[in-house]
């Protein structure tokens, strides 16, 4: 049941990737206000899908403080993104000690996004392992609808989050075909993870607010270290267009995980 209803997940995060083959002829203004729209659904999605759900589990875990808990990963997602970039730019760098050809940050880029969304897709179906994952103790209608509403609320989520990473893609001048590909691959964890919660659902449970939080850090560090900076880049011809779609993103991304839970 957890791999089932994961696998949904992932076909709506697949779903949502496939936004990016409306962008026929890509122009500046569109995909520059869609990757604001990227970097806003990603900033809503890291208070509402992650830290308040972190924040919420480690109070009802009862351990460690509730804020030290979201605190730490936080800061430790987010510091493991920026390693990861210091550690891409390195290999480039010795790449190109011979060669005029400077540092590739489109690629840099790149990486961190798909790495960002990524890592924010395995707590996701760890959550949805875990619910489905505790109905071995409790069978009732009522723990069944429980779980199944979890994964509804996780799959719908993910339509926009797909869409945040093959829109950004296709800015960086991907085709429509590999931009989907990558954008639909970011979600192909949580299957995985989601086997994994079902398995070891009392470990994973505990484990959860940290992954959670650490997902946030990741996806905020991304989202304003490269995402914001970039749609604003042509902001003297068009200074509102990119900021609205962030404005956009935002409200999208909380309309749908207030209304969802």
């Amino acid at each position: 049941m957890a791999l089932a209803a994961t696998l949904v997940t992932w076909f709506v995060t697949a779903l949502g990737a496939g936004t990016v083959a409306f962008f026929r002829k890509p122009s500046d203004k569109i995909l520059n206000s869609m990757l604001g729209f990227a970097a806003g659904v990603m900033i809503a999605a890291s208070f509402w899908s992650l830290l308040q759900p972190a924040i919420d589990r480690a109070e009802a875990a009862g351990g460690a403080p509730a804020w030290l808990v979201a605190t730490l990963g936080f800061l430790s997602g987010a510091l493991f993104i920026w390693i990861s970039d210091k550690l891409v730019t390195y290999a480039q760098n010795r790449a190109n000690e011979n060669s005029p050809l400077k540092p590739n940050t489109r690629l840099r880029r790149i990486i961190m996004l798909v790495m960002s969304i990524t890592i924010h897709n395995i707590p996701e179906g760890l959550a949805v392992g875990v619910a489905f994952g505790a109905l071995s103790g409790d069978v009732s209608n009522e723990s069944i609808m429980g779980a199944v509403t979890i994964a509804i609320g996780i799959a719908l989520q993910n339509f926009p989050e797909g869409a945040a990473v093959s829109i950004p893609l296709r800015r960086e001048g991907y085709s429509r075909r590999k931009s989907f590909l990558l954008g639909q691959a970011s979600g192909i964890v949580e299957p995985i993870a989601g086997v994994i919660g079902a398995l070891l659902v009392v470990y994973i449970e505990a484990l959860l607010p940290f992954a959670l939080s650490f997902a946030a850090g990741a996806m905020i560090l991304v989202a304003v270290h490269e995402l914001i900076p970039e749609c604003q880049s042509n902001k003297e011809a068009n200074p509102y267009l990119a900021t609205m779609g962030i404005i956009a993103g935002f409200a999208i991304m909380m309309l749908l995980d207030v209304m969802l839970g």
